[in-house]
């Protein structure tokens, strides 16, 4: 499961691309709570994984979140679309 998450965390990372927890969570077969756990604390690598809804990551503070976080206003909301542009 780990090698999935940094997967995901890497192509996030890479392409600078916020995604909603839930199609993480969907896209891994896990809830959003299970997801959060197993993503550990919080830090910038993992802030690019937000609230489908507003578009943040919940909990983090501004020093937790990536500096290009806000770079584009792109948010990956369908696990579909994350599963396809990884082939998980």
């Amino acid at each position: 499961m780990q090698d999935k998450i940094t997967v995901i965390l890497n192509y996030l990372n890479e392409n600078k691309t916020r995604c909603s927890n839930s199609a993480a969570a969907e896209a891994l077969g896990v809830t959003a709570p299970e997801l959060k756990k197993l993503l550990g604390e919080r830090r910038p690598e993992t802030s690019w994984l937000v609230n489908y809804g507003t578009g943040e990551p919940a909990g983090y503070t501004a020093d937790d979140k990536h500096p290009d976080l806000y770079r584009t206003k792109r948010i990956i909301k369908s696990a579909e679309v994350l599963t396809r542009n990884l082939d998980l």
